[in-house]
């Protein structure tokens, strides 16, 4: 048996997702469709989405619970954003070459994408090599400016994937990405208490600020292997990252694949993520000498008190149903359970969300 390349079938898919976190927090509801489409005159293959979320609900601000209390401070967001990302592949003989556009519109945030992949067969298409490039450029508004701040972002990968036997094939990536500009949360905020006069103080916001650039290196390695004799298939991954803010990560990720005669197919997966903390995350900046800049602009000092940027875990399970109702149809449903809890002893559980993501789409065949 040896391994290829897989091309997509001629389809139109639709799908809805909704992540809603417990207590009011946020809401989101995506709303996507695909066309995958065969360019006969070419070996080619062109993919088209478009996705339109709305996003809704409330989300700590950054802001420390006030005395008495160990309820952090939360923020009213409503949002909308509406993408599109397209990319054509193409195959000649063992090499395939994919490049890919997309496009992504907030009311505060503009994103423009783009990619070139390749994969190359070697040793009989046992072998594959994976080399791609990747960047974005960003416009992003903030409150201290009227103009929108530039954010851009290069990455690149190296990875193979290598058949060890008829059942078995392991997969391992290694990225590279850098980021630069305007890299803080624009919606984000500390609190400081400023001394305006002799023993008396006033508390203040601030917007966070990160540094104006970023590097980051992501080790991706998983394994799959087939069991027909139960009609199933096992895939576990690991994932390590690490970047220049101080964040070390390590996820780890297993699901199982069961079909249930020729049209039911049951998915249930478990992940653990867990991260260090930013070297630059203070949940109350008031236990530090650091003051506060009036406009962040990326230069020292540094600071945050976003909780994504905190020593954090996270836990999610879930199962995923495939029927294949029809000879052309398909229909998908999954639920995901996602928690997530800080490590760091002092910033509160009520900063931390727990969530439910569920999922369902329609899928079409030609």
């Amino acid at each position: 048996m040896t391994r290829t390349v897989g091309r997509a079938d001629d389809s139109i898919a639709y799908r809805f997702e909704n992540y809603r976190e417990e207590d009011g927090r946020i809401t989101v509801e995506t709303q996507s469709s695909a066309v995958d489409q065969d360019i006969a005159p070419f070996n080619g293959h062109l993919s088209l989405t478009g996705t339109i979320d709305s996003v809704a609900g409330a989300t700590p601000s950054g802001r420390p619970a006030p005395a008495g209390s160990d309820q952090v401070v939360l923020t009213e967001i409503h949002t909308r954003r509406k993408a599109w990302s397209g990319d054509y592949s193409e195959q000649v003989k063992s090499f395939n070459v994919d490049v890919g556009f997309a496009e992504s519109r907030e009311p505060d945030y503009v994103s423009y994408g783009w990619s070139v992949n390749t994969l190359t067969d070697f040793n009989q298409k046992n072998t594959t090599l994976r080399v791609g490039v990747a960047g974005t450029d960003d416009r992003v508004e903030v409150f201290f400016e009227p103009a929108y701040l530039p954010k851009r972002t290069h990455s690149g990968i190296l990875g193979v994937t290598q058949l060890i036997d008829p059942l078995t094939f392991v997969t391992v990536n290694v990225t590279l990405a850098n980021a630069e500009g305007y890299l803080s949360e624009p919606h984000k905020f500390v609190e400081k208490s400023i001394e305006i006069f002799q023993n008396i103080f006033l508390q203040e916001s601030f917007g966070e600020n990160s540094p104006n650039e970023r590097q980051s290196a992501t080790l991706y390695v998983a394994l799959n292997h087939a069991f027909p004799a139960v009609r199933g298939a096992a895939q576990a991954d690991y994932r390590f990252y690490s970047d220049t803010y101080g964040i070390v990560a390590h996820t780890l990720e297993a699901s199982w694949i069961q079909h249930l005669g020729s049209r039911f197919m049951l998915e249930p997966l478990a992940r653990y993520y867990e991260q260090t903390a930013a070297r630059f995350y203070y949940y109350n900046l008031d236990t530090t000498s650091i003051i506060p800049v009036r406009i962040p602009m990326g230069t020292a000092p540094y600071y945050t008190s976003d909780f994504r940027l905190s020593a954090e875990d996270t836990y999610s399970y879930g199962l995923k149903v495939t029927w294949n109702a029809a000879e052309r149809v398909q229909l998908v449903a999954s639920y995901e359970e996602y928690v997530m809890a800080g490590r760091d002893g002092v910033t509160p559980a009520s900063a931390y969300p727990r969530a439910g993501i569920s999922t369902v789409g329609v899928r079409f065949t030609w």
